[in-house]
Protein backbone atom coordinates (compact mmCIF):
# COMPACT_ATOMS: atom_id res chain seq x y z
CA UNK A 1 0.00 0.00 0.00
CA UNK A 2 1.44 3.65 -1.24
CA UNK A 3 1.05 6.31 1.22
CA UNK A 4 2.96 9.66 2.99
CA UNK A 5 3.97 10.02 6.65
CA UNK A 6 2.60 11.92 8.94
CA UNK A 7 5.60 12.48 11.62
CA UNK A 8 4.98 9.25 13.29
CA UNK A 9 0.75 9.54 13.36
CA UNK A 10 -1.03 7.35 12.10
CA UNK A 11 -4.87 6.82 13.40
CA UNK A 12 -7.05 3.96 12.10
CA UNK A 13 -10.59 4.06 12.99
CA UNK A 14 -12.55 0.35 12.83
CA UNK A 15 -16.47 0.13 12.87
CA UNK A 16 -17.69 -3.52 13.59
CA UNK A 17 -19.26 -4.77 10.25
CA UNK A 18 -21.93 -6.48 12.10
CA UNK A 19 -23.36 -6.10 15.42
CA UNK A 20 -23.52 -9.95 16.34
CA UNK A 21 -20.33 -12.24 17.15
CA UNK A 22 -18.10 -9.42 19.16
CA UNK A 23 -15.10 -11.97 18.78
CA UNK A 24 -14.95 -11.09 15.48
CA UNK A 25 -16.37 -13.32 13.00
CA UNK A 26 -18.44 -11.01 11.30
CA UNK A 27 -18.29 -12.05 7.20
CA UNK A 28 -15.11 -12.01 6.13
CA UNK A 29 -16.25 -11.08 2.54
CA UNK A 30 -17.07 -7.65 3.44
CA UNK A 31 -14.42 -5.36 1.86
CA UNK A 32 -11.51 -4.15 4.03
CA UNK A 33 -10.95 -0.30 3.13
CA UNK A 34 -7.24 0.71 4.74
CA UNK A 35 -5.90 4.09 3.79
CA UNK A 36 -2.22 3.29 5.67
CA UNK A 37 0.36 6.42 5.45
CA UNK A 38 3.50 4.51 6.83
CA UNK A 39 2.22 0.53 6.36
CA UNK A 40 3.27 -0.18 9.60
CA UNK A 41 0.04 -2.08 10.64
CA UNK A 42 -0.18 -4.02 6.83
CA UNK A 43 3.56 -4.81 7.49
CA UNK A 44 3.55 -5.81 11.06
CA UNK A 45 -0.26 -7.44 11.99
CA UNK A 46 -1.45 -10.66 10.32
CA UNK A 47 -4.06 -10.06 8.06
CA UNK A 48 -6.53 -11.86 10.32
CA UNK A 49 -6.29 -8.97 13.00
CA UNK A 50 -8.98 -6.69 11.34
CA UNK A 51 -11.04 -9.56 9.33
CA UNK A 52 -14.91 -9.13 10.69
CA UNK A 53 -13.96 -5.04 10.85
CA UNK A 54 -14.70 -2.83 8.54
CA UNK A 55 -11.73 -0.24 8.53
CA UNK A 56 -10.80 3.15 7.76
CA UNK A 57 -6.66 4.19 7.43
CA UNK A 58 -6.26 7.76 7.71
CA UNK A 59 -3.16 10.14 8.21
CA UNK A 60 -4.65 13.27 10.03
CA UNK A 61 -6.69 13.83 13.27
CA UNK A 62 -9.18 15.57 12.02
CA UNK A 63 -10.06 13.55 8.97
CA UNK A 64 -10.29 10.22 11.85
CA UNK A 65 -12.62 12.55 13.92
CA UNK A 66 -14.76 13.29 10.46
CA UNK A 67 -15.17 9.76 10.31
CA UNK A 68 -15.60 8.71 13.45
CA UNK A 69 -18.32 11.11 13.49
CA UNK A 70 -19.86 10.55 10.64
CA UNK A 71 -20.20 6.86 11.11
CA UNK A 72 -20.75 6.49 14.30
CA UNK A 73 -17.01 4.46 14.81
CA UNK A 74 -17.04 3.47 18.58
CA UNK A 75 -13.35 1.74 18.10
CA UNK A 76 -10.00 3.21 16.89
CA UNK A 77 -6.50 2.29 17.62
CA UNK A 78 -3.75 5.27 17.06
CA UNK A 79 0.24 4.10 16.38
CA UNK A 80 1.76 6.56 18.20
CA UNK A 81 5.92 7.57 18.71
CA UNK A 82 7.57 10.08 20.94
CA UNK A 83 8.66 12.24 17.84
CA UNK A 84 5.28 13.48 17.14
CA UNK A 85 5.44 16.61 18.98
CA UNK A 86 3.10 19.02 19.03
CA UNK A 87 0.86 16.74 16.99
CA UNK A 88 0.01 14.74 20.22
CA UNK A 89 -2.24 17.56 20.70
CA UNK A 90 -4.28 17.06 17.74
CA UNK A 91 -4.46 12.92 18.76
CA UNK A 92 -5.59 14.38 23.06
CA UNK A 93 -8.34 16.39 21.09
CA UNK A 94 -9.57 13.25 19.36
CA UNK A 95 -9.77 11.09 22.19
CA UNK A 96 -11.55 13.59 24.55
CA UNK A 97 -14.17 14.20 22.48
CA UNK A 98 -16.91 11.57 22.09
CA UNK A 99 -17.82 7.82 22.95
CA UNK A 100 -15.28 6.26 20.56
CA UNK A 101 -12.77 4.33 22.60
CA UNK A 102 -9.10 4.49 21.41
CA UNK A 103 -6.17 2.16 21.64
CA UNK A 104 -2.28 2.69 21.52
CA UNK A 105 -0.06 0.97 19.90
CA UNK A 106 3.69 2.57 19.64
CA UNK A 107 7.65 1.31 20.80
CA UNK A 108 8.76 1.11 24.29
CA UNK A 109 10.69 3.83 23.90
CA UNK A 110 7.56 5.84 22.72
CA UNK A 111 5.89 4.66 26.37
CA UNK A 112 8.72 5.15 28.49
CA UNK A 113 8.40 9.24 27.41
CA UNK A 114 6.34 11.19 29.84
CA UNK A 115 4.63 12.80 27.71
CA UNK A 116 3.01 9.84 25.47
CA UNK A 117 2.68 7.84 28.85
CA UNK A 118 0.36 10.14 30.73
CA UNK A 119 -1.51 10.78 27.16
CA UNK A 120 -2.01 6.88 27.18
CA UNK A 121 -3.18 6.62 30.48
CA UNK A 122 -5.77 9.67 30.41
CA UNK A 123 -7.34 9.06 26.70
CA UNK A 124 -6.95 5.19 25.79
CA UNK A 125 -8.51 2.26 27.10
CA UNK A 126 -5.26 -0.22 26.66
CA UNK A 127 -2.12 0.27 24.36
CA UNK A 128 0.30 -2.56 23.00
CA UNK A 129 3.82 -2.22 22.05
CA UNK A 130 5.50 -4.02 18.93
CA UNK A 131 5.69 -6.66 18.12
CA UNK A 132 1.84 -6.46 18.44
CA UNK A 133 0.06 -10.07 19.69
CA UNK A 134 -2.49 -10.04 17.13
CA UNK A 135 -4.81 -12.25 19.32
CA UNK A 136 -4.20 -9.74 22.06
CA UNK A 137 -5.05 -7.09 19.81
CA UNK A 138 -8.41 -8.96 18.72
CA UNK A 139 -9.66 -9.21 22.11
CA UNK A 140 -8.92 -5.92 22.71
CA UNK A 141 -10.76 -4.75 20.34
CA UNK A 142 -13.62 -6.13 21.05
CA UNK A 143 -13.40 -5.14 25.05
CA UNK A 144 -12.94 -1.49 23.75
CA UNK A 145 -16.08 -2.03 21.21
CA UNK A 146 -18.63 -3.30 24.12
CA UNK A 147 -17.75 -0.71 26.30
CA UNK A 148 -18.08 2.34 23.87
CA UNK A 149 -21.32 0.31 22.95
CA UNK A 150 -22.79 0.20 26.28
CA UNK A 151 -21.66 4.35 26.83
CA UNK A 152 -23.44 4.77 23.29
CA UNK A 153 -26.72 2.97 24.42
CA UNK A 154 -26.62 5.17 27.78
CA UNK A 155 -26.76 8.42 25.64
CA UNK A 156 -29.25 7.35 23.39
CA UNK A 157 -32.16 5.79 23.75
CA UNK A 158 -34.03 5.31 20.60
CA UNK A 159 -37.62 5.45 21.93
CA UNK A 160 -36.74 9.14 23.30
CA UNK A 161 -35.36 11.26 20.38
CA UNK A 162 -35.84 14.18 22.54
CA UNK A 163 -33.60 15.42 24.97
CA UNK A 164 -32.84 18.70 26.81
CA UNK A 165 -35.87 20.01 24.88
CA UNK A 166 -34.45 19.44 21.38
CA UNK A 167 -35.43 16.60 18.75
CA UNK A 168 -32.65 14.65 17.65
CA UNK A 169 -30.50 11.30 17.46
CA UNK A 170 -27.91 11.90 14.45
CA UNK A 171 -24.12 11.53 15.79
CA UNK A 172 -23.70 14.76 15.85
CA UNK A 173 -26.85 15.39 17.59
CA UNK A 174 -25.76 12.74 20.29
CA UNK A 175 -22.60 14.58 20.81
CA UNK A 176 -24.32 17.48 21.55
CA UNK A 177 -25.99 16.09 23.77
CA UNK A 178 -22.78 15.23 26.00
CA UNK A 179 -21.55 18.61 26.26
CA UNK A 180 -24.66 19.72 27.20
CA UNK A 181 -24.41 16.78 30.13
CA UNK A 182 -20.85 17.50 31.15
CA UNK A 183 -21.19 21.80 30.96
CA UNK A 184 -24.68 21.61 33.16
CA UNK A 185 -22.38 20.56 36.57
CA UNK A 186 -20.46 23.31 36.21
CA UNK A 187 -20.60 26.93 36.55
CA UNK A 188 -18.52 28.49 34.16
CA UNK A 189 -19.63 30.68 31.02
CA UNK A 190 -20.24 29.27 27.94
CA UNK A 191 -20.18 30.39 24.14
CA UNK A 192 -22.36 28.69 21.92
CA UNK A 193 -21.45 29.19 18.16
CA UNK A 194 -23.63 28.05 15.56
CA UNK A 195 -25.23 28.89 12.64
CA UNK A 196 -28.61 31.26 12.18
CA UNK A 197 -31.27 29.38 13.04
CA UNK A 198 -29.65 26.52 14.17
CA UNK A 199 -31.24 26.20 17.64
CA UNK A 200 -28.19 28.25 19.89
CA UNK A 201 -30.93 29.40 22.29
CA UNK A 202 -32.57 26.17 22.35
CA UNK A 203 -29.08 25.24 23.51
CA UNK A 204 -28.92 28.21 26.02
CA UNK A 205 -32.34 27.56 28.01
CA UNK A 206 -31.64 23.60 28.21
CA UNK A 207 -28.32 24.51 30.14
CA UNK A 208 -30.12 27.00 32.28
CA UNK A 209 -32.80 24.38 32.69
CA UNK A 210 -30.46 21.93 33.85
CA UNK A 211 -28.12 23.47 35.55
CA UNK A 212 -27.98 24.22 39.52
CA UNK A 213 -29.17 27.68 38.49
CA UNK A 214 -32.59 26.84 37.21
CA UNK A 215 -35.16 28.03 39.56
CA UNK A 216 -32.74 31.25 39.36
CA UNK A 217 -34.03 33.64 36.14
CA UNK A 218 -32.87 33.34 32.74
CA UNK A 219 -32.58 36.60 30.81
CA UNK A 220 -32.29 36.81 27.49
CA UNK A 221 -30.63 39.91 25.33
CA UNK A 222 -30.14 40.47 21.67
CA UNK A 223 -26.88 42.52 21.72
CA UNK A 224 -27.69 43.11 17.84
CA UNK A 225 -31.43 44.85 18.33
CA UNK A 226 -30.67 47.72 19.99
CA UNK A 227 -28.63 51.12 18.74
CA UNK A 228 -25.84 51.73 20.50
CA UNK A 229 -27.38 54.45 22.41
CA UNK A 230 -29.58 52.49 24.40
CA UNK A 231 -27.15 49.05 24.59
CA UNK A 232 -25.49 50.52 28.32
CA UNK A 233 -29.27 51.26 29.64
CA UNK A 234 -30.80 47.83 28.46
CA UNK A 235 -27.91 45.73 30.16
CA UNK A 236 -27.31 47.92 33.40
CA UNK A 237 -30.39 49.53 33.91
CA UNK A 238 -30.52 53.34 34.84
CA UNK A 239 -31.42 55.57 38.01
CA UNK A 240 -34.13 58.29 37.26
CA UNK A 241 -33.07 61.18 35.54
CA UNK A 242 -30.11 60.24 34.77
CA UNK A 243 -30.53 61.11 30.83
CA UNK A 244 -33.79 62.57 28.86
CA UNK A 245 -36.48 60.57 29.14
CA UNK A 246 -35.30 58.74 32.21
CA UNK A 247 -38.60 59.75 34.15
CA UNK A 248 -38.07 56.11 36.22
CA UNK A 249 -35.50 54.11 37.38
CA UNK A 250 -34.75 51.07 35.41
CA UNK A 251 -33.50 47.50 36.33
CA UNK A 252 -31.31 46.55 33.78
CA UNK A 253 -30.88 42.84 32.18
CA UNK A 254 -27.62 41.93 33.88
CA UNK A 255 -28.76 42.95 37.73
CA UNK A 256 -32.37 40.81 36.22
CA UNK A 257 -30.54 38.20 35.61
CA UNK A 258 -28.78 37.81 39.20
CA UNK A 259 -29.16 33.97 40.20
CA UNK A 260 -29.83 32.68 37.22
CA UNK A 261 -28.39 32.75 33.71
CA UNK A 262 -28.16 35.47 31.12
CA UNK A 263 -27.89 35.23 27.53
CA UNK A 264 -26.23 37.34 25.64
CA UNK A 265 -27.63 36.34 21.93
CA UNK A 266 -25.13 37.55 18.83
CA UNK A 267 -22.57 38.88 21.26
CA UNK A 268 -20.58 39.28 18.12
CA UNK A 269 -22.80 42.27 17.50
CA UNK A 270 -22.16 44.20 20.21
CA UNK A 271 -20.38 47.50 19.42
CA UNK A 272 -16.71 47.26 20.58
CA UNK A 273 -17.00 50.42 22.98
CA UNK A 274 -19.46 48.57 25.01
CA UNK A 275 -17.72 45.19 25.39
CA UNK A 276 -15.27 46.48 28.08
CA UNK A 277 -18.33 47.33 30.14
CA UNK A 278 -19.35 43.81 29.68
CA UNK A 279 -15.39 42.57 30.39
CA UNK A 280 -15.85 44.30 34.01
CA UNK A 281 -18.81 42.48 34.97
CA UNK A 282 -17.16 39.16 34.37
CA UNK A 283 -14.05 39.80 36.02
CA UNK A 284 -15.56 41.73 39.36
CA UNK A 285 -18.72 40.67 39.28
CA UNK A 286 -20.49 44.03 40.25
CA UNK A 287 -22.45 46.81 37.98
CA UNK A 288 -23.51 50.32 38.21
CA UNK A 289 -26.38 51.66 37.06
CA UNK A 290 -26.49 54.76 34.57
CA UNK A 291 -26.40 57.63 36.77
CA UNK A 292 -25.24 56.25 39.94
CA UNK A 293 -22.29 55.35 41.57
CA UNK A 294 -23.33 52.78 43.94
CA UNK A 295 -21.94 49.29 43.46
CA UNK A 296 -24.72 46.47 43.00
CA UNK A 297 -23.39 42.68 43.35
CA UNK A 298 -24.52 40.23 40.82
CA UNK A 299 -24.51 36.51 40.96
CA UNK A 300 -25.04 34.90 37.22
CA UNK A 301 -23.75 32.88 34.65
CA UNK A 302 -23.37 34.46 31.43
CA UNK A 303 -24.29 32.26 28.54
CA UNK A 304 -23.30 34.22 24.78
CA UNK A 305 -24.41 32.76 21.28
CA UNK A 306 -22.76 33.89 17.91
CA UNK A 307 -22.86 32.90 14.71
CA UNK A 308 -19.68 35.39 13.43
CA UNK A 309 -16.52 33.28 14.30
CA UNK A 310 -15.52 35.32 17.20
CA UNK A 311 -11.92 34.27 16.59
CA UNK A 312 -11.90 36.14 13.01
CA UNK A 313 -13.73 38.90 14.76
CA UNK A 314 -10.54 39.06 17.25
CA UNK A 315 -8.08 39.23 14.57
CA UNK A 316 -9.99 41.92 12.58
CA UNK A 317 -10.49 44.25 15.24
CA UNK A 318 -13.87 44.27 16.31
CA UNK A 319 -13.82 41.74 18.96
CA UNK A 320 -11.75 42.28 22.43
CA UNK A 321 -9.61 39.29 22.83
CA UNK A 322 -9.50 39.66 26.49
CA UNK A 323 -13.32 39.47 26.17
CA UNK A 324 -13.16 36.25 23.87
CA UNK A 325 -11.33 34.74 26.44
CA UNK A 326 -14.16 35.04 29.16
CA UNK A 327 -16.71 33.89 27.61
CA UNK A 328 -15.64 31.14 25.95
CA UNK A 329 -14.34 29.20 28.65
CA UNK A 330 -16.69 26.28 27.90
CA UNK A 331 -17.19 26.46 23.77
CA UNK A 332 -20.65 24.33 21.93
CA UNK A 333 -21.34 23.73 18.52
CA UNK A 334 -24.35 23.29 17.30
CA UNK A 335 -24.57 21.48 14.21
CA UNK A 336 -26.15 22.61 11.13
CA UNK A 337 -29.20 21.16 10.01
CA UNK A 338 -28.06 19.41 7.02
CA UNK A 339 -25.60 17.90 9.33
CA UNK A 340 -27.99 15.79 10.90
CA UNK A 341 -28.79 13.29 8.40
CA UNK A 342 -32.77 11.50 9.48
CA UNK A 343 -33.27 14.38 11.96
CA UNK A 344 -34.57 16.24 9.48
CA UNK A 345 -37.43 13.89 8.64
CA UNK A 346 -38.17 13.81 12.49
CA UNK A 347 -38.06 17.37 12.94
CA UNK A 348 -40.54 17.62 9.88
CA UNK A 349 -43.16 14.97 11.33
CA UNK A 350 -42.88 16.89 15.02
CA UNK A 351 -43.18 20.13 13.47
CA UNK A 352 -46.55 18.70 11.09
CA UNK A 353 -47.63 17.83 14.34
CA UNK A 354 -47.39 20.80 15.96
CA UNK A 355 -48.68 23.21 13.40
CA UNK A 356 -51.63 20.59 11.90
CA UNK A 357 -52.94 20.60 15.90
CA UNK A 358 -53.59 24.66 15.19
CA UNK A 359 -56.39 23.95 12.37
CA UNK A 360 -58.45 21.13 10.82
CA UNK A 361 -56.82 20.38 7.51
CA UNK A 362 -56.89 17.67 5.09
CA UNK A 363 -53.14 16.97 5.50
CA UNK A 364 -52.51 14.24 7.00
CA UNK A 365 -48.70 13.75 7.01
CA UNK A 366 -45.69 13.76 4.02
CA UNK A 367 -45.61 12.26 0.57
CA UNK A 368 -42.37 10.57 -0.76
CA UNK A 369 -41.34 13.29 -2.83
CA UNK A 370 -41.54 15.81 0.25
CA UNK A 371 -39.44 13.62 2.54
CA UNK A 372 -36.87 12.93 -0.14
CA UNK A 373 -36.80 16.88 -0.97
CA UNK A 374 -36.26 17.53 2.79
CA UNK A 375 -33.11 15.44 2.81
CA UNK A 376 -32.07 16.71 -0.26
CA UNK A 377 -32.16 20.47 0.67
CA UNK A 378 -28.97 22.12 1.65
CA UNK A 379 -31.17 24.21 4.40
CA UNK A 380 -29.29 27.37 4.56
CA UNK A 381 -31.91 28.57 7.25
CA UNK A 382 -31.43 25.70 9.43
CA UNK A 383 -34.34 24.50 11.55
CA UNK A 384 -35.95 28.28 11.48
CA UNK A 385 -36.25 27.38 7.59
CA UNK A 386 -37.53 24.13 7.92
CA UNK A 387 -40.19 25.54 10.39
CA UNK A 388 -41.43 27.97 8.17
CA UNK A 389 -41.61 25.82 5.21
CA UNK A 390 -43.91 22.97 7.15
CA UNK A 391 -45.72 25.59 8.99
CA UNK A 392 -46.66 27.30 5.39
CA UNK A 393 -47.46 23.85 4.18
CA UNK A 394 -50.03 22.91 6.71
CA UNK A 395 -51.56 26.15 6.60
CA UNK A 396 -52.10 26.23 2.52
CA UNK A 397 -52.26 22.81 1.36
CA UNK A 398 -55.52 20.93 0.53
CA UNK A 399 -53.94 17.71 -0.14
CA UNK A 400 -53.97 14.72 2.13
CA UNK A 401 -50.25 14.19 1.96
CA UNK A 402 -47.80 17.02 1.69
CA UNK A 403 -45.80 17.15 -1.49
CA UNK A 404 -42.47 18.79 -2.11
CA UNK A 405 -43.82 21.94 -3.86
CA UNK A 406 -46.34 22.65 -0.87
CA UNK A 407 -42.64 22.93 0.80
CA UNK A 408 -41.57 24.78 -2.07
CA UNK A 409 -38.72 22.70 -2.81
CA UNK A 410 -37.74 21.57 -6.07
CA UNK A 411 -39.29 17.59 -6.26
CA UNK A 412 -36.43 14.86 -6.65
CA UNK A 413 -38.03 12.45 -8.46
CA UNK A 414 -37.96 12.26 -12.32
CA UNK A 415 -40.61 14.33 -14.33
CA UNK A 416 -43.11 13.18 -16.99
CA UNK A 417 -41.00 14.39 -19.59
CA UNK A 418 -37.52 13.14 -18.49
CA UNK A 419 -35.90 14.63 -15.50
CA UNK A 420 -36.39 16.90 -13.49
CA UNK A 421 -33.48 20.08 -13.08
CA UNK A 422 -32.38 18.53 -9.26
CA UNK A 423 -32.11 15.46 -10.74
CA UNK A 424 -30.08 16.29 -13.63
CA UNK A 425 -28.12 18.37 -11.16
CA UNK A 426 -27.30 15.52 -8.94
CA UNK A 427 -26.36 13.36 -12.08
CA UNK A 428 -24.01 15.41 -13.01
CA UNK A 429 -22.46 15.83 -9.70
CA UNK A 430 -21.82 12.48 -9.21
CA UNK A 431 -20.45 11.73 -12.61
CA UNK A 432 -18.05 14.66 -12.03
CA UNK A 433 -17.31 13.42 -8.48
CA UNK A 434 -17.11 9.82 -9.76
CA UNK A 435 -14.93 10.17 -12.23
CA UNK A 436 -12.07 12.56 -10.13
CA UNK A 437 -12.14 10.09 -7.60
CA UNK A 438 -11.12 7.20 -9.75
CA UNK A 439 -8.63 9.59 -11.24
CA UNK A 440 -7.22 10.29 -7.83
CA UNK A 441 -6.86 6.17 -6.94
CA UNK A 442 -10.14 7.14 -4.50
CA UNK A 443 -8.10 9.21 -2.30
CA UNK A 444 -10.73 11.73 -0.83
CA UNK A 445 -8.01 14.51 -0.08
CA UNK A 446 -6.41 14.50 -3.19
CA UNK A 447 -10.21 14.40 -4.85
CA UNK A 448 -11.50 17.37 -2.98
CA UNK A 449 -8.21 19.20 -3.74
CA UNK A 450 -8.73 18.89 -7.06
CA UNK A 451 -12.65 19.74 -6.74
CA UNK A 452 -12.15 22.64 -4.87
CA UNK A 453 -13.68 22.22 -2.03
CA UNK A 454 -13.12 21.31 1.83
CA UNK A 455 -12.58 17.38 2.46
CA UNK A 456 -15.86 17.86 4.70
CA UNK A 457 -17.81 18.75 1.87
CA UNK A 458 -16.89 16.06 -0.06
CA UNK A 459 -17.84 13.50 2.49
CA UNK A 460 -21.10 15.06 2.84
CA UNK A 461 -21.58 15.00 -0.94
CA UNK A 462 -20.80 11.23 -1.46
CA UNK A 463 -23.33 10.28 1.42
CA UNK A 464 -25.93 12.36 -0.47
CA UNK A 465 -25.23 10.71 -3.49
CA UNK A 466 -24.45 7.26 -2.08
CA UNK A 467 -20.86 6.86 -3.39
CA UNK A 468 -18.66 5.10 -1.62
CA UNK A 469 -14.78 6.09 -2.09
Amino acid sequence: MAGRSFRGLQVVAVMRAQDSAVDGSADASRALVAFDPIGRCAEHLETSTFQGWKTWYVDRADDAREIVQREGILVGIAVIDRTMGKDLAQLEALGADGICEWIAIANAESIADSVVRNLVVRLFHDYHTWPVDSIRLRQCIGHAWGKARLRRDAFRDDSQPEQYGMIGRSAPMLALYRRIERIVQVDAPVLIAGESGSGKELVARAIHRHSLRSKGPFVAVNCGAFPSGLIQSELFGHERGAFTGAHQRKTGSIEAASGGVLFLDEIGDLPIEHQVNLLRVLQERIIHRVGSTQAIDVDLRVVAASHVDLQQAVDAGRFREDLHYRLNVLHVEVPPLRDRGADIALLAERLFQRFASERRGNAKGFGDDALRALEAHHWPGNVRELANRVHQAVVMSERRLLSAADLGLASVEDSPGGHSLSHARLSLDRSIIDRSLRMNGNNVTRTARQLGISRVTLHRMLNRLNIRA
